[in-house]
């Protein structure tokens, strides 16, 4: 959440999020792709990292390819926002009345100068 208020912070972007329904994975965009590539590979090994590239570059989703990169950051896991910083994070947070916590949205901000 906290690289999420900064990068609309940044940009001077008003954000809007959006939760699927658990188990409804078919409203959500990406998870069709998936199930075109599962398709695509076919049950073949992906045993290597040039296999997997190779069956994406290969593919196709609504008549395009998907870019893929390989990303080789390791992501710290374990990170933890103090209860201060996160009601720092939480006071940049609008949320629409009558809905859920979820559900929330980060106002528009002006960038200066």
């Amino acid at each position: 959440m906290q690289r999420m208020v900064a990068f609309a912070q940044q940009y001077g972007l008003s954000v809007r999020l959006a939760y699927y329904p658990p188990y409804h994975s078919k409203y959500n965009p990406i998870e069709r792709c998936w199930g075109i590539l599962e398709n695509h590979w076919n049950g073949s090994i992906l045993d290597t990292v040039d296999a997997v590239r190779n069956f994406t570059a290969s593919m196709t989703w609504r008549s395009l390819h998907p870019v893929v990169e390989l990303v080789t950051t390791v992501y710290e896991t374990g990170v933890r926002l103090t209860k201060a910083a996160m009601a720092e994070i939480e006071a940049q947070i609008a949320r629409r009345p009558g809905l859920d916590k979820a559900k929330s949205a980060f106002p528009t901000l002006e960038k200066s100068g």
